[in-house]
């Protein structure tokens, strides 16, 4: 292969197995764009539904039928067309490339890296400068490009209804921000993340940073004594030995319930989380690991009895529960994000490290859920 071209995956959207390496031509960068030497790539579940052909609930999208996956990136800067990064600079990748500030909009869904537009499995690619942000220098490759979707999304289920530059910090003797969540502002808040994948731990990490109390659920003993042991978190409910883990969270929290809830269960954890939220707390609807739609009431513990499901509505208003959707997160907050993440020195978890022609086993792998953190592939060293 000469210097013309460059090596890339794509996939046609019929499978992990089938996704396809491959060459394509080098990209030269028009007015306000910058060519980058891609280092290394995060994955997403997203990824693993995009390769499969199952990512289809957000219908503005559309389909396209070959497909370069992925959309979380740390690389190099080679050439720039942009007074905003020079060569040699390190950045990472934005999800929805025009999403600079403020709240998501439908036409942001059109710039989604790896759908509806072409990812970031590859060696090199062209990104308009402004898709771009400053890689921390602390970080690793492997580590910073964990933060565009995971970290994030992370940080805007916590941060999300906090002002700009002004996240929830108890770690300087109390907190002065508008936290919606409390009745007394200085009452420190919980946060309940489920599941130890790449979001749920980012979740932990901030949260732990902030000084916030934390509770995680998993299926996994040795994940949970991790979670306690390397991430500082209060509270592990196996939710397996403890199938009504929403009891156990009320117990845990003097029958107050989690102020934050990253709901990435879906719908056989959804009541659940209504039935430990705390009062005028907030959960984040983040993503769908048990289903996507709805099923009859649950006997174990998780619907609404002989009586049926309650609505939507009525477990909301019962105890003023905010219910958001988390679709990551604007440019201006992922540089917010840093500047945290600077300051209290966290290093995001990379459970496994994949070379660039295993991209096939790093996707099973993900979708297998053996990971905690971060699965990664190492695309290029320096």
């Amino acid at each position: 292969m000469g210097s013309s071209s460059f090596k890339q995956w794509t996939t046609g959207q019929d499978g992990i197995d089938k996704i396809q390496l491959g060459e394509a031509e080098m990209p030269t960068p028009k007015d306000g764009e910058v060519l980058v030497k891609i280092h290394a790539v995060s994955l997403n579940f997203r990824d693993t539904e995009v390769c499969n052909g199952e990512y289809g609930h957000h219908k503005s999208l559309g389909q396209s039928s070959t497909l370069v996956p992925c959309s979380d990136m740390c690389g190099v800067v080679t050439e720039s067309r942009s007074p905003r990064f020079k060569s040699g600079a390190r950045v990472l990748s934005i999800f929805n490339q025009t999403h600079l500030t403020g709240q998501v909009r439908e036409s942001d869904m059109a710039s989604g890296l790896g759908l509806p537009l072409q990812g970031v499995l590859a060696e090199y690619r062209v990104f308009p400068a402004d898709g771009l942000v400053a890689c921390p220098e602390y970080l690793s490759d492997e580590e910073a490009s964990c933060l565009p979707i995971a970290g994030v999304t992370a940080w805007m289920s916590i941060n999300g209804f906090q002002p700009l530059g002004q996240p929830l910090d108890f770690t300087k003797g109390g907190n002065n921000n508008n936290n919606n969540n409390n009745n007394n502002k200085d009452e420190v808040p919980t946060v309940l993340v489920q599941g130890t994948g790449g979001v749920s731990v980012a979740g932990l990490q901030i949260a732990h940073a902030a000084g916030l109390r934390t509770i995680v659920t998993s299926s996994s003993d040795e994940k949970l004594d991790r979670a306690k042991r390397d991430l500082g978190a209060s509270t592990a409910i196996n939710y397996r030995t403890h199938w009504a883990w929403q009891d156990a969270v009320m117990e845990t929290t003097g029958n107050r319930g989690a102020d934050y809830i990253f709901e990435v269960g879906g719908a056989r954890t959804l009541r659940k989380s209504f039935d430990c939220v705390a009062f005028g707390g907030t959960i984040a609807c983040i993503g769908y690991l048990s289903g996507k739609q709805e099923e009859e009431a649950d006997p174990e513990g998780g619907g609404g009895g002989a009586g049926g499901r309650l609505n939507v509505n009525v477990m909301a208003l019962r105890r003023n529960v905010t219910l958001k959707g988390i679709l990551n997160g604007p440019r201006d907050r992922f540089e917010e994000m840093l500047g945290f993440y600077r300051s209290k020195g966290i290093r995001p978890v990379v459970s496994k490290v994949f070379g660039f022609d295993e991209a096939r086993d790093a996707l099973r792998y993900l979708a297998e859920g053996k990971h905690f953190g971060k699965v990664v592939i190492k695309v290029a060293g320096d």
